[in-house]
């Protein structure tokens, strides 16, 4: 097949969940025999990264430059939702049809709801490709959760409104999309309840996110984090993850007897930039590789209180053979047979209580790692997944 995939930023550094899951994609299409033009968001030359050898051609624009009081007129003058025009640009949509008119694509990707916005113009060019909508989460109901932590927090109630407002206007949106596409992919049995009732067919699947499990061997790259190292990953300024670490940090880790909890992220967002005054909390910002604090972790945490999707970042704590403590949130995506291989703990009290035993059972938590390590490989490596996908696509005429 010749597929076009459209992505809101290049799916290198593998640096987030987004780019992580894209890469996967796009990797496991190529090894699949496929023909993949990737037209990106970027400020970088993807050809001094790997994508250049797993696709055929590659485009990048430069980011629009929105500024808040184009995002200010569209939240107050406009009923579209902030997310739908976040990355529109004349230039890409001039790129897309031109590779359209020039080239004969059986399929043409969307990746996630940020780059979503162009799928109505490639309707409208009534091209014979297939189209695909890889939606990563659920985004409406996202925000709806968003909203009712933040309205908890009277200094959050301005933010928590935002939420409000974006939740029903994506809603009509995330519908429009989901309609308009041939094939809706989610990435979890939650999410595909959800996306699933903006359609009356079959044509919503699900395609969990994964990983490449191999590249998660241990690491020859030793860090310090301290004895009872607990460890966080995650892109620092993505507002589930700014939640999570302000909650564990606040209400959680003060009930944990001499532990030290290392963030591990690029982008610390201001409302966290604080956390390190505490002798027994590290920010580290960006760094080139998480491996070597997966490895040097004595219990990883997953402590989200919103979000959707699958948690690439468990999967990886998972395929490096870690003891995992996560909310059901944090957990809502995997299977059944993976949440048995991590504790699943929703309050203060009994989150703090779990990894402080784990902290004080090495045997306890080797075995937990054992057993995550096995069962992410069976059903989460893309070996596994990427037959999945192509299934998908067959189940309505691509391919």
């Amino acid at each position: 097949m010749r597929i076009l995939i459209l992505t809101a930023s290049l799916p290198y550094p593998l640096a987030s969940g987004g780019a992580i899951r894209t890469y996967g994609i796009l990797k496991g299409l190529h090894e699949a025999g496929h023909d993949i033009t990737l037209l990106s968001f970027s400020e970088i030359d993807a050809c001094d990264t790997p994508l250049a050898a797993i696709c055929q051609y590659i485009e990048v624009i430069p980011p629009p430059n929105r500024s808040k009081i184009d995002r200010l007129k569209t939240l107050f003058l406009s009923n579209q939702a902030d997310i739908e025009t976040r990355f529109y640009s004349d230039i890409f949509k001039e790129k897309l049809i031109h590779l359209i008119q020039q080239n004969d694509y059986d399929l043409i990707q969307f990746e996630a709801i940020e780059i979503a916005c162009y799928l109505p113009i490639v309707k409208q060019l009534a091209t014979n490709a297939k189209l695909c909508f890889d939606t990563f989460n659920a985004e409406a109901d996202l925000q709806r959760v968003i909203f009712e932590i933040d309205k908890q927090d009277m200094k959050r109630l301005p933010i928590a409104a935002y939420s409000y407002i974006q939740s029903r206007r994506i809603a009509k949106y995330e519908g429009d999309l989901c309609r308009m596409a041939d094939l809706v992919i989610a990435v979890s049995q939650e999410d595909h309840m959800l996306l699933s009732q903006y359609r009356n067919d079959d044509r919503t699947t699900i395609v969990p996110s994964g990983i490449f499990v191999a590249d998660y061997a241990a690491s020859d790259e030793t860090v310090e984090v301290g004895e009872n190292a607990i460890v966080f990953t995650g892109k620092m300024d993505y507002r589930p993850n700014v939640d999570a670490m302000l909650w564990f940090a606040d209400s959680i880790l003060p009930k944990i007897p001499d532990a030290h909890l290392t963030i591990v992220g690029q982008k610390p967002h201001p409302r966290i930039q604080h956390l390190p005054e505490h002798d027994n909390i590290t920010l580290t910002g960006w760094v080139d590789s998480v491996q070597p604090y997966l490895d040097a972790a004595t219990v990883y945490i997953a402590p989200l209180r919103m979000g959707s999707g699958t948690r690439l970042k468990i999967l990886e704590a998972m395929a490096s053979g870690c003891a995992i403590v996560a909310t059901s949130i944090a957990a809502a995506g995997l299977s059944d047979d993976m949440k048995s291989a991590l504790v699943i703990a929703d309050d203060e009290i009994s989150f703090a209580k779990t990894v402080s035993d784990l902290l004080k059972n090495p045997a306890k938590c080797a075995e937990m790692g054992a057993c995550a390590k096995q069962m992410v490989r069976a059903s989460y490596d893309w070996s596994v997944l990427i037959p999945r996908l192509l299934n998908a696509y067959q189940e309505v005429g691509i391919g």
